[in-house]
């Protein structure tokens, strides 16, 4: 498959599209240090343990970002079965917004028949970080915009769907039940929905400390996955990171 990623784009992501967040961290660590330098002060101790709490959690965040999207092999599927290679199979990719798979997976089906949707809604989905990403990262051509409740196909039409990092978005477990619903109602009996999310779990913890209560736990999942009927065919990890749950009608 072609290379279409750059060099450490996943981590420049991340800045670029938080980086109010860096910028406001680099000026309180400089202001540590101007603090730190200031004659006489006999608060040196203090000031290095608050820049040591402020500096670490950002270092390693960065770090296991830049492990697992730039180095884990994420975006070159190869966790992905492609057991229908030369088969015209109907995809279907969901995104919320920020759509970083769609060519990869035209890539990987070339003989496929892709199609795309967008859920994202701008009076739910707030977060300035995904209107700077969609501004970076036009929409796949073709792509549909749709709602969560609602996905614009008849009954079992779909071979595969895709839904990385992007379920998660959806905040409230009613409409989440009810998106879910919605995928086991167009997939194909037979069909496969990946589900792909980093978890609320001890390695997330440690890797995006608070930022890990944007996740949901495994037992979210499972719950959600049941309460639309859903079976899980097999869950696989690509990282101790993120999560991968292959599911079937």
């Amino acid at each position: 498959m072609e290379k279409i990623r750059q060099p450490f784009q996943g981590v420049w992501n991340i800045v670029r599209f938080n980086w109010q967040f860096y910028i406001l961290s680099g000026g309180f660590l400089l202001l540590l240090v101007v603090l730190y330098n200031y004659p006489g002060t006999a608060l040196r101790p203090y000031i290095l343990i608050i820049g040591v709490l402020v500096l670490l959690p950002i270092v390693i965040s960065l770090a296991v970002s830049y492990y697992v999207y730039d180095l884990s092999g994420l975006y070159e599927l190869k966790w992905i079965d492609n057991n229908t290679p030369n088969d015209k199979i109907r995809i279907i990719n969901i995104n919320a917004g920020f759509d970083e798979t769609s060519v990869l997976l035209q890539q990987k089906f070339p003989n496929a028949q892709l199609e795309v949707l967008d859920f994202y809604d701008p009076l739910k989905h707030t977060e300035v970080s995904i209107k700077r990403a969609r501004k970076a990262y036009p929409p796949f051509p073709g792509t549909k915009t749709v709602t969560t409740t609602h996905l614009p196909f008849t009954d079992d039409t779909a071979d595969k769907i895709f839904v990385i990092f992007a379920a998660h978005e959806i905040r409230n477990e009613a409409e989440r039940i009810i998106f879910f619903k919605e995928l086991k109602r167009i997939i194909k009996p037979g069909g496969e929905i990946i589900i792909t999310e980093h978890l609320r779990d001890l390695p997330n913890f440690m890797a995006y400390n608070i930022g890990f209560t944007h996740f949901y736990a495994k037992a979210t999942w499972l719950r959600v996955f049941g309460a639309a009927g859903l079976t899980i065919k097999k869950e696989q990890k690509l990282t101790a990171f993120i999560s991968t749950f292959i599911l079937i009608k």
